[in-house]
């Protein structure tokens, strides 16, 4: 799986600044088959895992994660860009790479004690992700893990995240 999805993924130099290779996975939603692929495979590995619900970061995390909780017969999350939730919300900021944002997810998206897998295209430096498990815990939530289509292993993200699960998967790493 991981070949294929290497593939595919186009390196866009000096975005979105300088000194930034960016992984576009852009190309994989061009490809239907390699698509269902994917869900596939996410979908046998997280069966029967005891997952409640998913939450996907905006906006990639969206791609796989809303198909992936709809095979699985469970809720999907919305975690927003700060602005873009209308109703009552939980907000987290957090460090990017390059530079700062604000993440919110509806304050009725989790139930008590709800087991949710954080699923988002990219593990970089793991700010996103941690700020999304905070937002699930505020909720009162638990974080039973995290999925990635990639992970940079260079940057260290998986470090932040230790502290929430132990479960982090991803498809391919660089």
């Amino acid at each position: 799986m991981e070949e294929k999805i290497k593939k595919v993924i186009r390196d866009v130099p000096d975005f979105p600044k300088p000194g930034i290779i960016f992984k576009d996975i852009t190309p994989i939603m061009m490809d239907a088959k390699l698509s269902n692929e994917i869900l596939d495979h996410l979908v046998e590995t997280y069966e029967g895992q005891g997952i409640e619900a998913i939450a996907g970061i905006e906006s990639r995390g969206f791609l796989f994660g809303y198909p992936l909780a709809m095979r699985l017969g469970i809720p999907f999350i919305l975690i927003r860009k700060k602005g873009k939730l209308p109703y009552d919300k939980i907000s987290c900021d957090y460090d990017l790479e390059y530079g700062t944002a604000t993440i919110e997810i509806h304050t009725d998206a989790v139930g008590h004690k709800t087991k949710v897998l954080i699923h988002d295209d990219l593990l970089a430096t793991g700010g996103s992700a941690e700020a999304a498990a905070r937002l699930i815990e505020k909720a009162g939530g638990e974080v039973a893990g995290f999925n990635f289509l990639v992970e940079l292993e260079f940057l260290n993200g998986r470090q932040k995240l230790d502290s929430y699960s132990k479960n982090i998967s991803n498809l391919v790493t660089y």
